[in-house]
């Protein structure tokens, strides 16, 4: 069993550094520009870190998860959304050209602008033009909306990432709980056959004249709790595979269950030599709530912007005429250009409670990015020292069993040579698998932690070294 505690220990070195490499960001109330926002995460985790297990099963699972389950394709259809708002935001930068064409049939009224000869009459009038218009956007609003668009699409890039990890992290632990039932299975079907067979002896000692009847009851007393232990195990089995086949999408029976896992409790884990602090940046929820104060902080110029003039160009060129004959004559040519500039003079306080309001949206972002990163730094302190205690309860389950197991024989080696009954090794070997049981669940606990404490770590880091069993992601 290879320990990974050298990493564990630096729970205080980490919180220092991490709150030395991110800042807590200020209220716009402190701040007379808004801060620059330095989103680390780009996309994937660092690495698939549970390859390290080599259970072909797990991964099948993860994979199917990430395809298949609803509320993951609902976070990635979030994300869709707000790539294409942005889309929209970006247009309002570029010119736009249009092209119109109208016909109308119309009676012309004798006092209307046409000859005399038209009046009373219907006729057509016809207009054909291209039409261009463009927001100078002296002031940068427009730049800004579309700053602003872009970062609610890159927070909405974080939190389908954070679904994806939440995914990910739910499908491994309760994977690990699955190979911890099927083990505690075969160590209480073991215990349960000692009983039995302890049971048989005592019968057999009755017969005997070895033995009274208390005994042998009390012995077959001990039978139906193995056997309720039993069926426990399967409806927790059961319970589990259900579980793990609604994460992955699919319906909860028995076909879609899945095998005992070929993931060993007892394996070694990727040591970490060294957990740096910029990791925590990584995390999903982080730049998620960075991503937001970015966006709310452009928003805010654009509430600044409204208070200058707007000014537009637009510009037209076509054919005009009365019918369809002349539409396109020389004669019927028109052309234009038409900039206007609008100014705001007096809005009764519209634009000052906008401006405040997004100042407020600014400062409630800044507000939450902060106890996010309180959580953060939280949260990982906190699986470090479970990993930590987790490790050193495996070694002690492990010590333990070690002691069970010399006792047990040495309690062999004296009934071979004579010096003990069959009852006293049988009862041994009850103790010995006891301490099994302890064991499993100690170990499944250490994993258990690890996958705790990288899913705190943004969804795990790179190895220095290939991860054996597969490929990076």
């Amino acid at each position: 069993m290879k320990p990974f505690p050298a990493t564990l220990a630096l729970a205080g070195a980490l919180l220092l550094s991490a709150c030395a490499q991110m800042d807590a960001v200020k209220p716009q109330s402190q701040l007379k520009t808004p801060p620059a926002v330095n989103a680390p995460w780009s996309g994937m985790p660092a690495a698939a870190w549970w390859r390290q297990w080599k259970d072909p099963q797990l991964e099948r699972l993860i994979r199917q998860a990430l395809q298949d389950n609803p509320g993951l394709r609902g976070a990635e259809a979030r994300l869709r959304q707000a790539q294409a708002l942005s889309e929209v935001s970006a247009a309002a930068t570029q010119p736009q050209v249009n092209a119109q064409w109208q016909s109308t049939r119309q009676l012309h009224a004798e006092k209307n602008l046409v000859a005399p000869a038209g009046h009373g009459n219907y006729d057509w009038q016809t207009r054909a033009a291209v039409n261009l218009s463009y927001d100078l956007d002296a002031w940068g609003r427009e730049r800004q909306a579309l700053s602003a668009s872009l970062s609610d699409a890159q927070m909405a890039a974080a939190d389908a990432r954070l679904s994806a990890l939440n995914l990910e992290t739910a499908v491994i632990r309760a994977y690990l709980q699955l190979a911890e039932q099927y083990q505690q299975r075969d160590l209480a079907a073991a215990a349960l056959q000692q009983q039995q067979a302890l049971l048989e002896l005592s019968l057999r000692r009755k017969a005997a004249g070895l033995a009274a009847q208390p005994e042998v009851e009390q012995q077959r007393g001990r039978l139906p709790p193995g056997r309720v232990q039993l069926q426990q195990i399967d409806e927790r089995i059961a319970t589990l595979g259900n579980q793990l086949a609604t994460l992955c999408g699919q319906a909860p029976d028995a076909e879609n269950r899945p095998r005992r896992p070929a993931l060993r409790l007892d394996q070694a884990l990727d040591p970490l030599a060294a957990v740096p602090a910029q990791l925590l940046g990584r995390r999903p929820d982080l730049s998620a709530q960075r991503w937001r104060v970015e966006a709310e902080a452009a928003r805010i110029q654009v509430a600044r912007a409204a208070f200058y003039p707007n000014i537009n160009l637009s510009a037209f060129a076509g054919y005009q005429a009365i019918g369809f004959a002349d539409l396109l004559s020389p004669a019927a040519a028109l052309r234009g250009f038409a900039p206007a500039i609008s100014l705001p003079i007096f809005e009764g306080g519209r634009l000052r409670g906008q401006l405040r309001a997004q100042t407020a949206a600014y400062d409630q972002a800044v507000e939450s990015y902060n106890a996010a990163l309180i959580n953060a730094l939280s949260e990982t302190a906190s699986a470090i020292v479970r990993a930590r205690s987790a490790e050193q309860q495996s070694r002690q389950a492990e010590q333990a069993l070690d002691a069970a197991g010399r006792e047990l024989a040495l309690a062999e080696q004296a009934y071979r040579a004579g010096l003990n009954d069959q009852s006293a090794v049988r009862q041994l070997r009850l103790s010995e698998l006891s301490a099994r049981q302890k064991r499993a669940q100690a170990q499944a606990q250490r994993l258990d932690s690890y996958a705790a404490l990288m899913a705190a770590l943004g969804g795990g880091i790179e190895s220095p070294t290939p991860i054996a069993g597969g490929e990076a992601q």
